[in-house]
């Protein structure tokens, strides 16, 4: 499905408007584009999915991607107003195992889909900015807000059809606007009114990494419409969000966190979290989520989260700063409602991009259900900050898939001198589980049951 042509008549105008006006905004035209903006990244990933089990019919799946973005804004012109366009381009250079469609059981599909190349343009959007107060944007753009954000640990972001604006009215507040139309997810090359509740290959798209509750003659979605307010004052930082994501839930959802400046260079932390959802009329009405029994006839989620911490300054010259953190979370369950009272989130459910604090590189209580989680996590800076070390263990207890836990380990080396902007990354994460009922449980795969699943992704990222 391609973007509606209004988007593409919008961003001309834009265009001519932008060329026309440029020697009046600039003493030359040349400086108008020395004004504007170019970068991007170049990615080369490669990802790997270890199962312990062994037998007929069980494979270990991997996937390979080369590719990447480049990102162009122009200069603000007529007073405010600015062009982004962004392409996107992922290639597989032949290196995947795409055979078995359509399970393609070799194949890690959450790196790029079962396709040789996806190539979009991610975002083509026209804005308008007064800087520190205002900003509206309509057009393909990437968005980032807890429950609706750019996913970005892929080779390529999810990116958002629609128009979304920032005002602040005072300099420690913000408020938020957004209405989304389509979105493309990690996989996709092309805009979509489907969400992740959908099937893979639902009205064409190529959407894997998700969790297909709906059947392939599902309604599409309208989309999502949402209004939020941040704050920043002495250390307290604050924010509030109300989502109406259409035929699926209604979300209310706050946080905030509060540091303790000591001045010693340890300064310890707290935050917390709580939403809330309800809907009678969604489209996951009768389905079962996250292995629950019961049949639901309504959208209610009551959640909530703790965190404490401490935030250190660097210790000497090889061991920077750091932070320890603590965190938990609870989905009270809810009889008679969709997942027996779980989260509904539309664009981060299977993508593990949620806001809860618990939530492992692999999974969390969105993708697993009520019941409670508690995490570790240590974040160390080394070597001057050319090294990043993160590692953490979170344990999981639900009510439909039982028990399970993550260990996590991630490092980061950031390259100097002539080769900075490129980084070396190594995440590795290691799920065990003990089903609710029906004996172990399936980690990473259905075959899989009480064993071992390993998740490996290594990540080289040139950023230009």
């Amino acid at each position: 499905m391609k973007p509606p042509k209004t988007v593409y008549t919008i961003l001309g105008a834009a265009v001519l408007l932008t060329l026309t006006s440029a020697a009046a905004q600039a003493e030359t035209l040349s400086q108008f584009f020395a004004a504007s903006k170019i970068g991007g990244q170049i990615r080369s990933y490669y990802f790997s999915r270890l199962y312990g089990a062994s037998g007929p019919n069980t494979f270990n799946q991997d996937a390979y991607s080369l590719g990447g973005m480049l990102n162009i804004q122009t200069a603000p012109f007529l007073g405010g107003f600015g062009v982004g366009v962004s392409f996107y381009t992922a290639n597989a250079l032949g290196a995947n195992n795409l055979s078995g469609a359509p399970a393609y059981p070799h194949l890690d599909a959450t790196l790029m889909g079962p396709q040789q190349s996806v190539n979009a343009l991610g975002q083509a959007y026209l804005q308008y900015a007064i800087p520190k107060r205002l900003l509206i944007r309509a057009g393909d753009q990437v968005i980032n807000t807890p429950w609706l954000n750019n996913s970005d640990s892929r080779l390529l972001p999810a990116t958002y059809q629609g128009v979304y604006a920032e005002y602040s009215p005072i300099h420690e507040v913000k408020l938020y606007g957004l209405r989304e139309f389509r979105w493309k997810s990690r996989t996709s090359g092309n805009y979509y009114k489907d969400n992740l509740y959908y099937p893979a290959t639902f009205s064409g798209d190529t959407l894997y990494g998700g969790t297909t509750a709906l059947s392939a003659s599902a309604p599409q979605t309208s989309g999502t419409l949402a209004f939020g307010v941040s704050t920043d004052v002495m250390g307290l930082k604050a924010q509030a969000w109300y989502y109406d994501f259409y035929q699926f839930a209604n979300t209310f959802y706050s946080d905030a966190n509060y540091t303790l400046k000591t001045g010693t260079g340890f300064d310890p932390f707290i935050a917390a979290q709580f939403m809330r959802q309800w809907s009678n009329n969604s489209l996951l009405d009768g389905t079962r989520l996250n292995n629950s029994p019961i049949s639901a006839t309504s959208v209610s989620n009551t959640s909530w989260g703790v965190q404490a911490g401490l935030n250190y300054t660097r210790l000497n010259s090889s061991i920077g700063g750091g932070q320890l953190a603590w965190s938990y979370n609870e989905i009270l369950p809810h009889a008679g409602a969709v997942g027996g009272g779980a989260i509904v989130s539309p664009y981060t459910v299977g993508y593990a991009t949620d806001p809860l604090y618990t939530t492992s590189m692999i999974r969390g209580l969105v993708e697993q259900g009520p019941g409670t989680a508690w995490k570790v996590k240590w974040t160390q800076n080394l070597l001057d900050k050319q090294v990043l070390l993160m590692a953490a263990f979170a344990r999981y207890h639900t009510y439909f898939q039982g028990a399970s836990n993550d260990t996590y380990l991630d490092l980061t080396y950031f390259l100097p001198g002539r080769l900075k902007g490129l980084s070396i990354r190594d995440r590795v994460e290691v799920a065990n589980g003990q089903g609710a009922y029906n004996g172990f449980l399936s980690n990473g795969a259905a075959f899989n049951k009480g064993r071992s699943f390993i998740y490996n992704r290594v990540m080289l990222t040139y950023g230009f």
